[in-house]
């Protein structure tokens, strides 16, 4: 009977370690199952942000193509500009001789007016 006993208790302790094993053995593969998922979850975020990235080189590229056409349009105008300014300079020079022509107008206007109220006085006298 203390055979039996313990014969009962090796297999009592043995179920338990083969339990415990089990349990230790299904914790690790939910550990490896979970450590799995997570790196499937980060090789999926990396392909998205990889694809991202690749469309903000499009766009980047797109951006220096219009930057350029930009830049040569541009060149275009300042001809234009050049063109302004040296009217801008002439008109200025204009408004200078007319302001002159102005004053010259108004002087010849006044002598005018005085040599026609002293010329009516020459005649009645």
């Amino acid at each position: 009977m203390a055979e039996k006993k313990e014969e009962t208790k090796r297999d009592e302790l043995g179920e338990s370690l083969n339990d415990l094993f089990s349990n230790v053995c299904a914790m690790i593969k939910g550990e490896l199952q979970g450590t799995g998922n997570l790196l499937e979850l980060l090789e999926k975020m990396n392909i998205k942000v990889a694809e991202e990235y690749n469309g903000f080189g499009d766009v980047a590229a797109g951006l220096r193509v219009f930057v350029e056409q930009l830049k040569a349009k541009n060149g275009n105008f300042d001809e234009y500009v050049q063109q302004i300014d040296a009217i801008i300079q002439q008109l200025t020079k204009f408004e200078v001789e007319v302001s002159m022509l102005d004053k010259y107008v108004s002087l010849l206007e006044s002598k005018v007016q005085s040599a026609y109220k002293i010329s009516p006085l020459n005649h009645s006298a």
